[in-house]
């Protein structure tokens, strides 16, 4: 009785977010436009997308740094790249956090480490985006901006809104290590068993300076090189079965979709 009532409510809750935030049909083909990669998905999926778009806009805040103005058109980039992961997944991956933060350009950001021997460096690294746990989630307009002739990098893909809600997904339930939460002991030991072969073997492209889809920066750590990689599954499903299918079947197992299809 009491599961039948909370469900009752959520949906209630559910159609009065949608009813607030429709998506008017022209900005929603003009997204499509803009993204390609989403508009080769399915009529079902495409919808569900736009449900999830509305549901995401009603959740989350936007907030435009230095006089930049997040319109509407922006704000629905934002939230139909960052919803196509969690399509088969659910909306409560995101739940952690509600602030998005947009820069007009890229960030420079001021870091330091400590060395082995404890001396302490610091630096300045430029961003485009970077999501902290419990957010808010910061992105770079500049650097997912359309653009028909952005889509890559030196041949690689690059997607900054895709890669930093990644990281969000890894972060689900633990912290950022390229092991986004799994079903059981079994999935998980199944996940690090592939996943740590695949970045292995990218890495190895990378240093004989071999050119790879995934973003070379992936040679960071697993944790980037999942983030990178779900990029490519996304933005390139077909080159990704191409270059590393056993890294494909297992992404398209986690996120319960075949993009290549």
């Amino acid at each position: 009785m009491w599961r039948r009532l909370q469900q009752a409510w959520a949906a209630k809750l559910e159609a009065r977010a949608l009813r607030r935030h429709p998506i008017p049909e022209p900005l929603w083909q003009l997204t499509l436009l803009r993204y390609p990669f989403l508009a080769q998905r399915s009529a079902a999926d495409l919808a569900e997308l736009r449900r999830l778009c509305s549901l995401f806009l009603a959740e989350k805040e936007f907030h435009g740094v230095a006089g930049f103005e997040v319109s509407d058109d922006i704000a629905l980039a934002v939230a139909a790249q960052a919803c196509l992961p969690v399509l088969r997944l659910g909306l409560s991956w995101y739940a952690s956090f509600v602030g998005i933060v947009i820069h007009a350009d890229e960030v420079v950001a001021q870091r330091e480490f400590v060395d082995e021997d404890g001396v302490v460096h610091q630096f300045e690294e430029e961003l485009a985006g970077e999501a902290m746990e419990g957010g808010p989630l910061m992105l770079v307009w500049s650097a997912f901006e359309p653009d028909p002739g952005s889509a890559s990098v030196g041949g690689a893909i690059f997607n900054v809104v895709i890669h930093e809600f990644a990281h969000i997904i890894d972060m689900h339930g633990s912290w950022a290590d390229g092991v986004p939460r799994q079903a059981d002991k079994a999935a998980h030991a199944h996940w690090l068993a592939v996943i740590e072969a695949e970045w292995q073997w990218f890495c190895e492209r990378v240093d004989a300076g071999a050119a790879t889809l995934i973003d070379p920066y992936g040679a960071e750590s697993l944790e980037e090189f999942f983030a990178v990689a779900v990029e490519a599954f996304f933005v390139a499903p077909l080159a990704l079965l191409g270059e590393q299918p056993a890294l494909y079947r297992l992404l398209a197992d986690f996120f319960k979709q075949d993009p290549a299809s």
